[in-house]
Order: C-alpha cells, then structure tokens, then sequence
C-alpha cells in the first residue's frame, strides 16, 4: 500500500515544535500552569544493543511515582518541556530517547531498529532503575508505542495517559493520505511541485531521495514547503511565524537523520500487522488508562481514541475543544496535566 510523505511530515513535527511548546490565546481563561522548569539529577547512557545505546535522564522525586515519557516520531526526542507535565514532589519522571534519535548513539542509525526493539528498551530500563509498575505518558507515534508495550508486558503498567491516540492500522493511514489534503489543497500542492522530476509523487521514499539528490537550496526549499505544509495541518490555530520558528530551531542534518528514521518505519509498517493493537487490547482492559483527543485532530481524529475507550472499560475519554493533534495547544496541554495529577 502506498504511504503518503504526509505521514512522514506528522511524525517530524513532534520533534521539531517541541521548542516551541504552548499555543495558548487570549481567550484561555481556565489556566492550568506547566509545572515549574526542572533540572535532570541523573543522566546517562544504557546499553541496549551491540549497536545502539539510548540516553536516558531523571528527573523529580527519585522515590516517587515513576512516569516513564514515550516521545513521538518515530525520530522524536524528548525536551526540557516534558519534564513540566508532572509533580516534581509526587513522580520520578524518566525520559529517554528512542533507538536512533536525539541525544541516543548512533544517531539515525536503522539497524537493529524496531517496534519491538523499542518495546524491550522500555522493559530493560525499568528493570535497569529497578522499578515495578510505571505510568506510561504517551502522544501521537507515542501512544502507539506505550500500547504495544503494554500489550506485552501488561502487568508493569499502573496507568496510562495517552495523547493523539494511532494505532497504525492501514485505515489510519489511508485518512492521511487521501483526507488531510483536501483542508490544505495551497500547502500540499506547494508541496508537490516543490518535489523534482521524476519524483513528483510524494511518497516517503521520493521525498527522501529527493532530498539526497539535491544540491543545498533545493534540499532547504524542500524542508520549508515540507514543514509548512505541516505547521499548518498540525494545529487548530497555527501562528504566521512558527515555520521561521521552526526552522531556526533545528540543524538541516538533525531533520534529516529524524527523516531517516521515520522512513525506516513507515515502510515497514511501523513494524506491526494491520490491527495488531486493537485485536490484542483485551490484554490491557484492566489498566486505568485515560485518552486525550483534540477535537480537530486532522492527523489522528477522535474516532480512534473512541474506538479505544469503547474497548477499554477502565479508560476515560476527554475530547479537547479548539485543539488540533500538537499537545503544545492550550486544551491539550490543560487536560494532560489535569490528568497527571489525578493519577498522583
């Protein structure tokens, strides 16, 4: 089945506007404040392979409830800004980044890189920091991890707060290749002309061997009309200056090594059969697990959160009012926090 580079352009910007945190307007009146800023008081490398070694840091209470942060991406990266999701008094807040991205070795790296790879570094950090239960806090390409750990490790999981819920099944990812379009027809279509012969069909691997062609302007072009087309489908209320954000924010070979990974996963299926989650669901129904949606979430819509929640008889399910699909905007950012302290 053929994948849409859209995909690819959702799963970047999870790494690329996560120094851009809070899009919050004037109008919201309910503030609920991010925890404070916060320092790691440990970090270091593990091991997880005779390849790859993930950076991991720790934050918090070192006897506190432990939340580990599964990033999205694929090629995402934990930031500072996750960090002020949690009670520093009440969690040990664990953030690590995934085989190939951020500050994890070797950067891009594709080898001995999978869903299940990933689900097994999850697993061998907990027992690493000796914990037992832990919460997982999951959005987007993150959630979809968090559930595939928790289908095979179930017992090691207390909670879960899911954001931007994907399952990766092909009728998923048939909604953005075919639907997101046709809100945005100006951005796509800057897009794809941007593209060169014979490439002008935007699939993952053309984009991706676009970019090896080209010589430097073209490759920049190509990230700009690439992470315009993004800004603007991943947010309800998208600023007029976040693409110049954005791109002052991130080195041309850290988009591009990201790029690489996500690559890797897309054509691979994200490493899962059609379905997979939800035929395995049942596993999980016993965990107390809280789903949060924006309303207006062009790249992972509510109907999959829904879905989940019918499924789930311990879940709660929280649509988000004048939000898109980044956890940055206001209802979002408001509800994850809400539901952090809940489960203090």
């Amino acid at each position: 089945m053929k994948r849409n580079c859209s995909l690819l352009i959702l799963l970047m910007f999870t790494i690329i506007i996560s120094c851009n945190p809070r899009s919050q307007t004037e109008n919201d009146k309910d503030v609920t404040n991010l925890w404070p800023e916060i320092e790691p008081f440990h970090s270091e490398y593990l091991n997880v392979s005779d390849v790859h070694e993930i950076y991991y840091e720790l934050c918090g209470n070192p006897k506190g409830k432990p939340v580990f942060v599964i990033h999205g991406g694929p090629g995402g990266q934990c930031t500072p800004y996750y960090r002020r999701f949690f009670n520093p008094a009440k969690f040990l807040i664990v953030l690590f980044d995934q085989r190939g991205s951020g500050k994890s070795k070797p950067l891009g790296e594709l080898r001995q890189n999978s869903t299940q790879d990933l689900i097994e570094d999850i697993e061998e950090l907990r027992i690493h920091l000796n914990l037992d239960k832990i919460v997982l806090f999951g959005g987007s390409w993150g959630s979809t991890l968090s559930l595939a750990y928790a289908e095979k490790y179930p017992n090691n999981i207390s909670e879960m707060v899911l954001r931007g819920v994907f399952t990766a099944t092909e009728k998923e990812m048939d909604h953005i290749h075919n639907e997101i379009p046709k809100f945005f027809p100006i951005e796509y279509d800057n897009y794809v002309i941007a593209l060169p012969e014979p490439n002008k069909v935007p699939t993952p691997d053309n984009l991706f061997n676009s970019i090896k062609k080209s010589d430097e302007n073209t490759v920049k072009q190509l990230l700009q009309v690439w992470l315009n087309y993004e800004s603007k489908t991943n947010m309800l209320e998208a600023p007029d200056n976040l693409l110049e954000e954005i791109l002052s924010s991130s080195s041309q070979d850290d988009l591009l090594a990201a790029l690489k990974v996500q690559q890797h996963y897309v054509i691979n299926q994200f490493f899962l059969e059609n379905g997979q989650i939800l035929r395995n669901i049942n596993k999980i129904s016993h965990i107390p697990i809280v789903l949060i949606n924006g309303r207006y979430d062009m790249y992972c819509p509510p109907e999959t959160a829904y879905r989940l929640h019918k499924m789930l008889p311990k879940s709660k399910l929280i649509i988000a009012e004048r939000a898109g699909h980044w956890m940055g905007e206001y209802p979002i950012e408001k509800e994850l926090i809400k539901a952090m302290k809940d489960f203090e």
